[in-house]
């Protein structure tokens, strides 16, 4: 019950690190023209998909999303005044580099606390709306609860011209549905694979605005991809993914996604069916909770919001301490049941390989 930190790869994802293997031994330098020229595009296509964007070809690709987001921060003169909104949920990676940012005298943060969930969504809207924010940053479902901000994407549809967004939607892809078509050139959205895909770490992607102008200093040879062999003076940008480019990484990941993606196809299973078969075993997980009345994983140490509709595929539970925390997870460990913990924040995930009939029992037996 740790798939929301290591979901377990399908086995087709064993050909496919061979496949590559194969091509890179047999193509060497010309293995980059079938990478960007068919395996890039057709996992562009499949996240295009499976989010409903517009045009796959501003889905941009790296081995992580800090990479990407840090990428788009390098775009802003930080000689001048930046100011950023986001919230104090937000994943580990982010918080840090903005906690580093702050640093400089010119770049200024405001945090919107994520709870009470009930008045997030109006409390970020205000503050987006009556500040001059360059950037603002939130999660679509938040790694420390599995609360699911409450009408993000609506709310980012109504945003200022002015400030760029980014939803950072790890804990929602592949997971809750998603339909970005109605903001898809008002967002940056960052995701990856390693999550509810299924197909491992180093394979991470950022959709960008069809308008996007914005020129990062951080910019790898990837980003010349189109123009390396004319090229010229100067640092241009294309107005497509390989504005927000990198350089050299390994590919093996993204033939792992390419074959999640093939298999889901192929067995017909959509993210709307994958969602339901969470949340009916969420349901049993709950029956089983309230019927034991353990000490700890109870109503009342549980994180939620809206369980019905605005929850991620995950359960987190207060346990009062690290030290309570760590003391489950161990009791747990021992009756074979996998999971994680954040300090005192105790973490239970949900994922298609559960079975249908699963009734979670053990996890509350003495």
């Amino acid at each position: 019950m740790a798939c929301h930190s290591h979901h377990y790869w399908p086995d087709v994802t064993l050909n496919a690190v061979n496949a590559y293997w194969q091509d890179a031994a047999e193509m060497a330098d010309s293995k980059w023209d079938k990478i960007f020229g068919e395996k890039i595009p057709a996992f562009q296509r499949g996240i295009a998909s499976t989010l409903n964007l517009p045009d796959p070809a501003q889905i941009a690709l790296a081995p992580n999303t800090h990479e990407l987001i840090y990428r788009l921060l390098s775009a802003f003169d930080l000689s001048r005044p930046l100011r950023i909104l986001t919230t104090d949920g937000e994943f580990y990676s982010f918080a840090r580099q903005l906690m580093r940012l702050e640093e400089l005298p010119t770049v200024e943060v405001h945090r919107i606390p994520t709870q009470p969930f009930d008045s997030l969504t109006e409390r970020f809207e205000q503050a987006l709306h009556s500040g001059d924010y360059q950037i603002a940053y939130a999660s679509q479902v938040f790694f420390d609860s599995g609360v699911a901000f409450p009408g993000l994407l609506e709310l980012a549809a109504r945003k200022p011209e002015s400030t760029e967004m980014v939803i950072d939607g790890y804990h929602a892809f592949f997971a809750r549905p998603t339909d970005l078509s109605a903001i898809a050139d008002k967002v940056f959205y960052t995701a990856g694979s390693y999550k509810y895909l299924g197909a491992g770490e180093g394979m991470c992607f950022m959709s960008i605005p069809r308008n996007c102008q914005l020129r990062p200093l951080n910019t790898g040879w990837f980003a010349e991809m189109a123009e390396l062999e004319n090229r010229t003076e100067g640092v241009g940008f294309g107005n497509d993914w390989l504005r927000f480019a990198g350089a050299t990484m390994d590919y093996s990941p993204l033939y792992k996604a390419l074959a999640v993606l093939d298999l889901y196809h192929q067995e017909g299973i959509s993210v709307d069916a994958i969602h339901a078969h969470v949340q009916q075993n969420q349901c049993r997980f709950l029956a089983a909770m309230d019927a034991a009345q353990h000490p700890l994983l109870n109503r009342e140490n549980l994180i939620a919001h809206d369980l019905e509709n605005g929850h991620g595929h995950f359960f987190t539970f207060r346990c009062g301490s690290a030290e309570n925390a760590e003391f489950l997870q161990a009791q747990l460990r021992e009756k074979n049941v996998l999971c994680d913990r954040r300090q005192q924040l105790l973490r239970l995930g949900f994922a298609l390989y559960h079975p249908e009939g699963e009734t979670f029992a053990r996890i509350f037996s003495q």
